[in-house]
């Protein structure tokens, strides 16, 4: 195995590291970092990058990486593994979706040295950490007053990538087209395989998207064989792949009552929500377009005319199976042993 440099630091074979690259300065002249956490197995490998908080009030992911990297007897045998915890430095300490400069870092990729904050953080992760990569599942939540349900987000025309976005273990799979300037359009342009995770609210932690993460990071580097392969679970994952979904909007303005939630099963015609006047009155309601399951929801109870309230995925399959397994999957992460370790 060669050596691995990231900025001035060197990584052996074998070795685990904590590193702070250099970001940039504030105005008060103190240094920023992109903390980076990188552990090396003895054997070769692949190289894999996980990284959270590219929208920096997004923090279900921080917290995914930190009882990763902390689990009892959590090793790498084979390959790389490079953690990131917090991309957009910035926006994790302001609480913010964005960077200093109200630009989002994942419209800002690939960046350029010379650019903007947000180009230069862009330029910064693609070339440091990035370009290292043969993988990557970058970790987000829903927005700020917005809930997921735990869902893999990937170009499935791509083999490979509906190989690890099965294996990840989550039940949702969505067919997601690349953005422009975003992480996972630098990342294929560099020949990187990369799973979006999407689960749990901005600024919120939820112990089921945690969880849930958790295990399917643990399932990918076993799929990968950096790690052993450990307990293998008699529970089958069954996947369900959405080629298609959409978000139905608000009627219009007032007070919202919901009438179904994240994970729900809905036909088409059924009223997920009425929204009413201060005083009472029903201004309207809100209907499903199509028949599907919500994976994506607006948990603030008030509402602007056109706003987007539910995300519906549309499978093929039978939404009733679809809806059951996700319940199954849920409880057995929340119920089980109160010490994550039993991931392992």
């Amino acid at each position: 195995m060669h050596e691995l440099k990231i900025g001035e630091y060197t990584i052996l074979p074998g070795q685990t590291k904590k590193i702070n690259l250099p970001v940039a300065k504030l105005y008060t002249d103190a240094d920023v970092h992109l903390p980076v956490y990188i552990i090396r197995g003895k054997k070769p490998g692949p190289t894999i990058f996980v990284s959270a908080a590219v929208h920096g009030d997004e923090l279900n992911g921080i917290e995914i990486i930190r009882r990763l990297i902390n689990l009892k007897g959590f090793k790498i045998s084979s390959g790389t593994l490079i953690a990131v915890p917090m991309v957009n430095v910035y926006g994790v300490v302001n609480q913010s979706r964005y960077m200093p400069d109200r630009r989002d870092l994942n419209r800002s990729f690939p960046g350029s040295s010379k650019g903007s904050l947000a180009a230069r953080v862009a330029n910064i992760f693609l070339k440091e950490i990035v370009s290292h990569c043969d993988y990557g599942i970058d970790l987000h939540t829903g927005a700020i007053h917005r809930s997921n349900l735990p869902q893999i987000r990937a170009q499935l025309k791509d083999e490979e990538t509906i190989t690890l976005a099965k294996a990840f273990g989550v039940p949702v799979i969505l067919n997601s087209e690349i953005i422009d300037g975003s992480l996972r359009d630098a990342a294929v342009a560099s020949d990187t395989k990369v799973l979006l995770y999407e689960a749990g609210e901005a600024l919120r932690f939820d112990e089921f998207s945690i969880r849930a993460g958790i295990q399917g990071i643990i399932n990918v580097l076993r799929h990968l064989k950096m790690i052993p392969k450990g307990r293998v679970s008699k529970k089958k994952v069954n996947h369900f792949i959405a080629n298609n979904s959409g978000w139905v909007r608000a009627t219009s303005s007032g007070v919202v009552t919901h009438h179904y939630g994240l994970g729900d099963q809905v036909v088409k015609g059924d009223v997920l929500a009425e929204i009413g006047s201060p005083y009472g009155e029903v201004l309207g309601e809100v209907l499903a377009n199509k028949s599907g399951v919500i994976i994506g929801k607006q948990n603030i109870p008030l509402v602007q005319e056109g706003e987007a309230m539910y995300h519906i995925a549309y499978f093929k399959e039978d939404d009733e199976q679809i809806v059951e397994h996700i319940g199954n999957i849920e409880a057995d992460l929340i119920n089980g042993k109160e010490n994550s370790e039993e991931l392992l």
